[in-house]
C-alpha cells in the first residue's frame, strides 16, 4: 500500500514539505481551507493599495498541477482521529495518515481582549483582513472629504498602528507615503498631508529585536516621513472613535477612528485540537504553539510533524526559533526531505538546523534595514536588497513579473493603483 501523507496548511512550510516530497512514492494530500498560497510579508502593500491581492497569491492547483503525487483539498480541518491515525474535516471527510504535517501557522494575539479590540483594530494575516483595512484608510479620507468639522476631520484623518515590529513600520511607513505624496493632490476640501501616523511601541525602540543601530535609523528614517513614534508607550484601550494609550505613566486620549493591530501573533487553533485528540494537555506552551522535537515531530508521535509558526521549535540558547517566514520554508524543505528518506527505507537521525540568514523590514521609498550576521544596511541598498528577496520568495514566475512591474510604476510615478474601495462591513458604534 502507497503511504498517506497530509500536510494541513498550504503556506510557506506546507508548500514546501510538498514541494520536496515530489519525487517520493507516497500519495500527498494538501488540505488548506483557502485555494491558494499566500505571501503574506507583502500584505502591508495590498492595505495600503501598493499591489492587488493577486499580486501575492497563487492558486496551489496551479503551483501542483505537474506533481502527480499531490492531491490539493480545499477544506478545514475539525479534529482529530488518534484511534485509526485521521484528519477529519468540518464536511466529515476523513483523511488517513502514515504521516501528518500541520503547518497552519499563527492568528492575531489581542492579549485577552479579542472579543473587544479585533473588530474596530483589525490585524494583517489574511487578504480579507489587507482589503478591510485598505477598505477603512481610504474610507476615512473620503469621509474628511465631506465633512465641514474640523475635529472631524482631524479624527479621520489620524491613523494609529500598534506594535513596532516590521509589520507596524511597515504599515506605519507606507500610509505615511499614500497620505503624503500619492494622494496630495487627489482631493479638494482636505489636505491629504495633514494626515497624522502614529506608531505605538511599548518598547524604547521600534524593530527591538534588531541591532540597535538599525533601530534607530528605522526610527530616525519614519520620522523623517512624517510618523510620530510614541515608543515606551502601552496601549490601554480601544474604542471605535477613540483609542486610550500609557505614555510616561499617565492615560492619554487619541481621537481616531482607524487603528490598525500589528503587537502580537499567536498560534493557530489547530495545536489545541491536536492535543485535545491526543491527550496530551502538555503539549502546548502558552502561546499555543506545539512543543517539537529536534525532527520537528511531537515526541510521543514520531509521524506527526508540526512547523512554522505552530510550533515551538527550542534552540541551544533556549528560547524558541522565531515565527517567520524563513523557518518555516527550512522546516518544510527539511520534514520534506526527512520523509523521503523516510519512505525508501533510509532512517535519519539528521536534526532540524535553523540557517539564520538575518532580517530585514521596509520602511518606504528607498528606505529599509538588512541584518545578516555581521553585515548590516540602511538606506536604498537595504531597500534594494529588500526588493530582490521578496520577489524571489514569491511562488510563481508570473507574480514576480507582476510584481516588479508594478514597483517600477510605483516607483516611478509615486502612484498606487490599487487604491479601491472594495466590499461592506458594520463598524461597532
Amino acid at each position: 500500500m502507497p503511504t498517506n501523507v497530509v500536510i494541513v496548511g498550504g503556506g510557506f512550510g506546507g508548500m514546501m514539505c510538498a514541494k520536496a516530497m515530489r519525487r517520493t512514492s507516497a500519495n500527498i494530500t494538501l488540505v488548506d481551507k483557502r485555494n491558494f498560497h499566500l505571501f503574506q510579508p507583502l500584505l502591508y502593500q495590498v492595505a495600503t493599495g501598493g499591489l492587488s491581492p493577486a499580486n501575492i497569491a497563487a492558486p496551489l492547483r496551479n503551483i501542483f498541477r505537474h506533481q502527480r503525487n499531490v492531491q490539493v483539498l480545499m477544506g478545514t480541518v475539525d479534529s482529530f482521529d488518534k484511534a485509526s491515525s485521521c484528519v477529519i474535516l468540518e464536511d466529515g471527510t476523513r483523511l488517513p495518515f502514515d504521516y501528518l504535517i500541520l503547518a497552519t501557522g499563527s492568528t492575531h494575539h489581542y492579549f485577552g481582549r479579542d472579543a473587544e479590540w479585533q473588530s474596530v483594530a483589525p490585524g494583517l494575516k489574511t487578504i480579507e483582513d489587507a482589503t478591510i483595512i485598505r477598505r477603512r484608510v481610504l474610507t476615512a479620507f473620503e469621509k474628511a472629504e465631506r465633512s465641514h468639522d474640523p475635529l472631524e476631520i482631524a479624527r479621520l484623518l489620524t491613523f494609529v498602528i500598534v506594535g513596532g515590529g516590521p509589520t507596524g513600520v511597515e504599515m506605519a511607513g507606507s500610509i505615511a507615503e499614500l497620505s503624503k505624496q500619492t494622494m496630495k493632490k487627489d482631493f479638494r476640501s482636505i489636505n491629504p498631508t495633514n494626515a497624522r501616523v502614529l506608531l505605538v511601541e511599548n518598547s524604547k525602540l521600534v524593530l527591538d529585536r534588531y541591532h540597535e543601530s538599525l533601530s534607530i535609523q528605522a526610527g530616525k528614517d519614519l520620522r523623517t516621513m512624517g510618523v510620530e513614534l510614541m515608543n515606551e508607550t502601552r496601549l490601554s484601550e480601544i474604542f471605535p472613535k477613540h483609542v486610550v494609550v500609557i505614555q510616561n505613566g499617565q492615560p492619554r486620549t487619541i481621537e481616531t477612528e482607524t487603528v490598525i493591530w500589528a503587537a502580537g501573533v499567536k498560534a493557530s487553533p489547530l495545536g489545541k485540537k491536536l492535543a485535545e485528540a491526543y491527550d496530551m494537555p502538555t503539549l502546548l506552551d502558552r502561546g499555543g504553539r506545539v512543543q517539537v522535537g529536534e525532527q520537528c515531530s511531537i515526541a510521543e508521535h514520531p509521524n506527526i510533524f508540526v512547523i512554522g509558526d505552530l510550533a515551538n521549535f527550542p534552540t541551544q540558547d533556549g528560547e524558541s526559533l522565531p515565527g517567520v517566514a524563513p523557518v518555516a520554508i527550512q522546516q518544510g524543505s527539511y520534514v520534506g526531505k526527512l520523509l523521503n528518506a523516510t519512505i525508501a527505507g533510509r532512517k535519519s537521525n539528521q536534526p532540524f538546523k535553523y540557517w539564520d540568514k538575518g532580517n530585514m523590514a521596509t520602511i518606504g521609498r528607498s528606505h529599509a534595514v538588512v541584518e545578516s550576521g555581521k553585515i548590516r544596511l540602511t538606506g536604498k541598498l537595504a531597500w534594494l536588497t529588500w526588493l530582490l528577496i521578496h520577489i524571489l520568495y514569491l511562488a510563481r514566475f508570473e507574480n514576480r513579473i507582476l510584481v516588479v512591474f508594478q514597483w517600477f510604476w510605483n516607483y516611478v510615478t509615486r502612484n498606487r493603483t490599487a487604491r479601491l474601495i472594495t466590499g461592506s462591513e458594520e463598524r461597532p458604534h
